[in-house]
């Protein structure tokens, strides 16, 4: 269609002003001519030449298109908080598995825009990584998925969640097995929500870690009776021994530790001294890079590198060794055991293997150097890595049977990011009912039944426990852009509770975390303070350590399983 619309230049055009058509008539401008006037008699310049064509340009791009029409409509009664152009900012906290960060969130005009870490935090103390700020496009993601959906097709979220209920109350009385498969979940609310899910469809939930931290839990239970991850605290360490442990990039916490590590490398007149750090590890890391002495491993050595390290590290201390293959030439081993030894109490040593055997020996380690209630604490303990590797791997094997009648993915696609992937994909459609919570189409959950996509974290009301006793609130900072719904609310309402997140998180701060505090007489009170700093701290129960581990059936697996 002929664009009939008319552009004016000024209000001397639109007005027909006779100065204007009598300068209309000229070529260049009045102000223009004035300007490429010099002081040598004439001629132009660079700059007016910059000046003539940004304007031949922004005619040209007028005359050719049609400006677009771009609304602005005021508030019809604006929101007493709520002034344009001056930010408004809110607590929240970023959880996406098991990476965490307190964050504070910039928004304007009801739309978020920025993040910052919380320095009221004692966890992530005003850090944040990269993730967390690239976590704000996700929320204006064009691949989230606008409405629930059912075999691919967009479906009413009471029709959908009918036939769920419908489906998991057949799959009960078949007598087949009803599974939750999520990543780590932080959240105790959510956690609580499940818990009534699984009890209602008598449900065994199970995590999964793509990148699993399970041998480090499995080793502290064969080390100390119970399945857990500590707390390290770097900030403590005069010497820090890594094996193939990237702290500062992916490893558990690195937020946190980045934080903590980055207090004792920093050096000044007051601290004249930082620690020294040893890196023992098979691909460049960012915390490698980071090192004072960085040695590279075959991965095939890892374990024989921690086991040797604690032969060298025994007898200094007078210790017993281990039988196990050594390492002769192995750059700075030696080096690395005097430097623990000479710095007992004040000595960290940390592993990334998933193996077991592997933590039983590390923890042997850290256990002669004196490393617990001192660089390491086993009473506030990390909730970063929850997965368990043998109840997922049952779970497939159950899958490839035909034995799981129903299955609801949280957070998880472990037909990508699983070593049962392949099977899984290849055996879901055994199961009857399939649903996933994901916000958008993966793999795993273009395999589902149902998609029932949450909402992103920014829309939500969430509360965190990445630490024992390390309570965080998240908030919503804008409207949910399309038709999702909470995980919370998702699970209330298969198991006909229906109730909105924001109602359920209350009451269980209400009913778990109000009583651990004296400060404040009313609830009402407590939230609000809560809700305004984002996080709520407690200090958890202190307990003596024993390690009972038996390092010689340990290092006896090492050998058969390592190579030199």
């Amino acid at each position: 269609m002929e664009n009939t619309k008319i552009y004016w230049k000024g209000l001397e055009e639109l007005n027909n002003n006779p100065e204007f058509i009598k300068n209309s008539l000229n070529e260049f401008p009045e102000s223009v001519k004035k300007d490429i006037s010099t002081e040598d008699g004439g001629g132009s310049n660079r700059r007016d030449f910059l000046k003539l064509m940004g304007f031949s340009v922004a005619a040209a791009s007028l005359a050719a298109c049609e400006t677009p029409v771009k609304k602005a409509i005021p508030y019809l009664i604006k929101p007493e908080e709520v002034d344009p152009t001056n930010a408004n900012w809110y607590s929240s906290n970023y959880i996406d598995g098991g990476d965490y960060a307190s964050i504070i969130v910039k928004t304007r005009e009801g739309r978020p825009i920025k993040i910052e870490g919380n320095r009221k935090s004692t966890v992530t103390k005003g850090g944040t990584s990269v993730r967390t700020q690239a976590s704000i496009l996700s929320l204006y993601d064009g691949e989230r998925l606008r409405n629930f959906t059912e075999k691919g097709n967009e479906v009413a979220a009471n029709v959908a969640d009918s036939k769920i209920i419908s489906k998991l109350k057949e799959v009960n009385s078949s007598g087949k097995a009803v599974y939750v498969i999520t990543s780590t979940i932080l959240s105790p609310s959510l956690k609580a929500a499940i818990e009534e899910f699984a009890s209602k469809y008598n449900a065994k939930v199970v995590a999964q870690d793509p990148a699993s931290a399970y041998g480090i839990s499995k080793g502290n239970e064969l080390s100390f009776g119970s399945a857990f991850i500590p707390s390290y605290d770097f900030s403590k360490a005069k010497t820090i021994v890594s094996i193939n442990a990237d702290f500062l990039g992916t490893w558990l916490s690195p937020i946190e530790f980045a934080k903590q590590y980055g207090a004792v490398r920093k050096v000044s007149e007051s601290k004249p001294s930082m620690s020294r750090h040893y890196q023992f590890e098979s691909i460049m890391s960012l915390t490698g890079a980071n090192a004072d002495f960085r040695t590279m491993i075959k991965p095939s050595q890892e374990g024989l590198v921690v086991a040797n390290l604690y032969n060298l590290v025994a007898e200094k201390l007078g210790g017993s060794t281990i039988s196990v293959s050594e390492l002769p030439g192995l750059a700075n081993l030696k080096k690395a055991a005097t430097d623990l030894v000479s710095t007992k109490g004040e000595s960290l040593v940390v592993s990334s293997s998933n193996d077991p055997n592997v933590q039983v020996i590390v923890n042997a380690l850290n256990n002669l150097l004196g490393s617990y209630n001192s660089t390491i604490d086993i009473n506030r303990k990390s909730n970063a890595k929850q997965g368990n590797d043998v109840s997922f791997a049952e779970f497939a094997s159950k899958v490839k049977t035909g034995d799981v009648g129903a299955v609801i993915f949280y957070n998880s696609n472990p037909v990508y990011a699983s070593a049962f992937g392949k099977d899984l994909a290849t055996n879901l459609s055994k199961v009857s009912l399939k649903v996933s919570l994901s916000d958008r189409s993966d793999e795993t959950s273009s395999l589902c039944d149902f998609i029932t996509p949450d909402h992103h974290y920014l829309e939500s009301w969430t509360d965190a426990e990445p630490k024992t006793g390390s309570y965080s609130l998240g908030q919503p900072t804008i409207t949910p852009l399309f038709k999702t719904r909470a995980a919370i609310e998702s699970f209330m309402v298969w198991s006909e509770s229906p109730i909105d997140s924001y109602t359920y998180i209350a009451k269980y701060w209400k009913a778990n975390l109000f009583s651990k505090q004296s400060k404040y007489s009313d609830f009402q009170s407590f939230w609000d303070k809560c809700l305004y700093d984002g996080l709520f701290e407690t200090i958890p129960s202190s307990s003596g350590v024993s390690f009972s581990g038996d390092i010689s059936a340990a290092s006896n697996a090492i050998s058969q399983k390592y190579k030199v």
